[in-house]
């Protein structure tokens, strides 16, 4: 069967707004004022900002762009990453229609501003100038030398209170004019959102530049080079020759909480988990060469909490390749077909909660396979919607629960009376029983597995709601009113003569 070729264009916004300007005069804290919610890092060390920081603000219909500081040196930051932040800037600034120049006002002017200054006036772009940190009465901002910078009258502003953030919105609303496109913001709402997740150095960014045809992201073999979340719009050319709307979102290494070192890192984890909770489906990146470590199992976790369908793309199979062209081949293993099957087959032994997943052998480097990611994305998100047929999801769990029994907790087993869905994104499935605690966690994910199975899920998490008997009241055959005249009389099931209350010698194993 004949591969099909598919298209990955990234899309640059035609109404953009870059913010620029040397590391710690507000830049990010502004850029989470317009947008309206903390998406940049905040912090006073200078650096924290890298790569490009995107948003839509809805209320002008534009993309503003939020940048490293130029021109920043920092003792934990080496040489070629400073460059590669900076140019990141210069994309920016290539892509924006108006750039926002920031400078501190409490400061003053430096030899630094005044260089990135003659840069945007060299641009030719247009520039409005930003006065940030504008708390106090105008003497102590240093006007006259804004006004040698050449850039026109400045704005005041205070991004940490507020202060003049209604003037500058007008002010750039004033040089892009009002956008009459409304199909844009709604194509931006119902753009699939895909999100790379996993360790630190993995290659998550390499794979998000590939996907774009671009270097858009920073990529360095230091771990930790991305810190915050970063989203960017792009479309994928399907089979009948249409473009779909994605949003790809590459997200720092999640690490566990107790080895954060800094705030930076704690504010970098808490907007990975944020970004899966943006998302409709997750990438979980692995490293081919590594295996299925503890941190990667955990970060599979964070996920699953979310209730968020996986792809599993186990990236660097170009090393794996490598390795089998060496002299003496890569012991144990007999070849490449011997390594993915055993590769996987110990994924899933660690990754259990994870059934049927889609798993992915990838080369960021090469490109090998990486247009089969987003194919596997728009299968999963169709899945999505799928109605499971209330008969059928009910045979299916007598199905279950006759070939393996549940296990008796407390003297009792669990039994499952009626099964009906109640909602998609994740599958909800809302399950009348006799005792909610007597199913077990590995029971749940023996039930969850062979539904998935049954009904082609693959990927996609099951969430069960369970309402069971209510203990103070024994004649009652579930708890609360809603629940009673919810739950239709159980003709799917034979007629039994135990009751499911029966001690546990009374019932069969």
């Amino acid at each position: 069967m004949g591969r099909t070729l598919c298209l990955f264009v990234y899309t640059p916004m035609n109404r953009t707004v870059a913010i620029v300007g040397r590391p710690n005069v507000g830049k990010s804290r502004l850029f989470n004022r317009l947008a309206r919610k903390r998406i940049s890092i905040v912090h006073d060390q200078p650096g924290v900002t890298r790569d490009v920081i995107s948003a839509e603000i809805a209320d002008g219909l534009y993309t503003l762009l939020d940048t490293g500081g130029i021109g920043y040196k920092g003792k934990d930051t080496p040489a070629a990453m400073t460059a590669a932040s900076e140019e990141q800037v210069n994309f920016a600034i290539a892509t924006a229609s108006l750039i926002l120049f920031i400078i501190d006002g409490l400061s003053g002017l430096t030899a630094l501003d005044e260089k990135i200054a003659a840069m945007l006036r060299r641009s030719g772009k247009k520039v409005r100038l930003v006065i940030n940190k504008a708390d106090f009465d105008d003497e102590k901002i240093q006007l006259e030398d804004a006004y040698r910078l050449g850039l026109g009258e400045p704005l005041r502003v205070s991004a940490e209170h507020g202060r003049g953030e209604a003037d500058l919105r007008d002010a750039i609303i004033a040089v892009l004019g009002k956008s009459e496109d409304l199909d844009r913001g709604r194509d931006a709402a119902q753009a699939l959102g895909v999100c790379f997740i996993g360790r630190p150095n993995v290659g998550k960014s390499s794979l998000s530049n590939r996907l774009l045809q671009s270097d858009r992201l920073i990529v360095s073999e230091v771990p930790g080079t991305t810190r915050d979340s970063v989203e960017l719009p792009f479309e994928f050319k399907g089979r009948d020759g249409k473009l779909y709307p994605f949003r790809l979102i590459d997200t720092a290494g999640i690490k566990a909480a107790t080895k954060l070192a800094s705030p930076v890192e704690y504010f970098s984890r808490l907007r990975s988990i944020e970004a899966i909770k943006n998302t409709d489906v997750v990438f979980l990146v692995l490293d081919a060469m590594d295996g299925v470590t503890h941190q990667d199992k955990a970060i599979a976790g964070e996920a699953i909490k979310e209730h968020k369908p996986i792809v599993i793309v186990v990236n660097k199979w170009d090393l794996v390749k490598e390795a089998f062209k060496q002299q003496g081949g890569f012991h144990p293993y007999k070849d490449e077909r011997d390594y993915r099957s055993k590769y996987e087959h110990a994924l899933f032994e660690r990754l259990y909660f994870t059934p049927g997943a889609p798993v992915i052998f990838v080369s960021a480097m090469s490109g090998y396979e990486v247009d089969r990611m987003l194919n596997a994305a728009v299968r999963l998100n169709r899945v999505l919607d799928t109605k499971l047929p209330t008969a059928k999801l009910n045979q299916e769990l007598t199905f279950l629960t006759e070939r393996t029994p549940p296990p008796a907790v407390g003297g009792r087993r669990f039994r499952a009376y009626y099964a009906t869905q109640t909602g998609n994104r994740p599958f909800r499935i809302k399950i009348f029983c006799n005792r909610e605690e007597k199913l077990t966690e590995q029971y749940r994910r023996y039930l969850e597995a062979g539904l998935v199975d049954k009904f082609g899920l693959n990927g996609c998490p099951i969430y069960f709601d369970l309402v069971g008997k209510e203990k103070h009241e024994p004649g009652t055959a579930y708890s609360g009113k809603a629940a009673r005249a919810e739950a239709p009389t159980p003709k799917w099931r034979a007629s039994e003569s135990a009751d499911p209350d029966l001690p546990h010698e009374t019932i069969e194993d």
